[in-house]
């Protein structure tokens, strides 16, 4: 596939920015949001551009940058580095969030998340916030490819957890569509900020202007689990109907194949009200013969979604100080009008 004119100036912009943070204890990063891949409706070139540097010693790649970058920080700067690092590993999503950021040179406004690569591959593997996990369902830019064999090992079996997570979810006939905006869903319902700050069109808006790059990433997963489903060839036809077996075996082994939070909140919802509590392996065989599987499966995550994006905004006030907070989600707000003002005046073709 040809690369654009406009794909490599983006990358190389996006590079330049990169290159004014520390880079030693970098392990992986990448750029994402409507500032990296336009979205339908929202073509905005000033969009905030958003990064996460996964590093490997979150106090020494603080200290680093407050030497480098100190006017990035609120007034927490002033405990130190020490400090900081603590706030972003001992709370929740692990993340550390410097908002509003101006970039002079390059005309850019973006947001950078720290966190560590401990706890980028526990996110992946088990969903314990569904935060970075979430992101990385989508597609992204990457900057920093990752650097060990667990983290590589770890962003696969993400994508992998969120095909058996949307094929449980999905009904037996569907279209591609409708599962790349399944799994796009899965971070973002019960996302408080999805009530109100929001665009309320965002799931949508992503795939659509992304096909070809979620055809990219589960494609291949997509065909390694022939046995349990079929895609038709032709991809790029969004009305073809897809299909899935619904079977209890299917359904056991996409459960079975689950992160492990997920697997333990299920058995907690499962037992609920129960005087015999059963165990995982019998908590994932009853409800492979559930027709209300999916369902329970969408309020588990939900669930998840809505716990870690209330504390890490809540966070967000401290690391962004209140003012960039406030004018953070007024921009955000701004976003969610406009979109709906776009969508209600010329509805989009898919």
């Amino acid at each position: 596939m040809a690369v654009s004119q406009a794909s490599v100036i983006l990358s190389n912009r996006l590079r330049r920015i990169f290159s004014k943070f520390p880079q030693e204890q970098i392990k992986f990063s990448f750029a994402y949001g409507s500032g990296v891949y336009k979205q339908i409706n929202n073509y905005n070139s000033k969009n905030m551009i958003d990064f996460i540097f996964v590093v490997d010693d979150a106090e020494k790649w603080h200290s680093s940058n407050l030497a480098m970058n100190p006017s990035h920080y609120s007034a927490l700067s002033y405990l130190g580095s020490n400090c900081i690092a603590k706030l972003q590993t001992n709370f929740q999503a692990r993340l550390y969030f410097n908002s509003m950021i101006r970039i002079k040179d390059e005309n850019a406004v973006i947001k950078y998340g720290v966190i560590t690569e401990n706890d980028v591959v526990s996110d992946l593997l088990d969903w314990e916030n569904l935060y970075i996990a979430g992101r990385l369902h989508k597609p992204v830019k990457i900057l920093h490819q990752p650097s060990s064999s667990e983290l590589k090992t770890a962003l696969q079996l993400n994508l992998c957890s969120a095909v058996h997570a949307a094929l449980l979810i999905l009904p037996e006939y569907f279209t591609i569509i409708q599962f790349y905006q399944t799994i796009t869903a899965l971070s973002y319902n019960g996302d408080f900020r999805m009530i109100f700050g929001e665009d309320k069109n965002k799931v949508r808006n992503i795939v659509l202007g992304h096909k070809e790059k979620f055809k990219e990433l589960y494609s291949p997963i997509l065909t390694s689990m022939s046995d349990y489903v079929e895609i038709p060839e032709n991809q790029n036809d969004c009305e073809i109907n897809c299909n899935q077996d619904i079977s209890p075996s299917a359904k056991h082994y996409h459960l079975n194949n689950l992160p492990r939070r997920v697997q333990r909140n299920l058995v907690k919802y499962w037992n609920k009200g129960l005087r015999a509590r059963q165990d995982t392996e019998d908590v994932l065989r009853a409800m492979a013969f559930d027709k209300d599987c999916g369902e329970v499966l969408n309020i588990i995550l939900s669930n998840i979604v809505w716990e870690s994006s209330l504390k890490q905004s809540a966070k967000g006030i401290l690391t962004a100080g209140v003012v960039t907070s406030f004018l953070y989600s007024m921009n955000k707000i701004g976003k969610m009008v406009t979109s709906k003002e776009t969508a209600t005046a010329k509805p989009t073709k898919i």
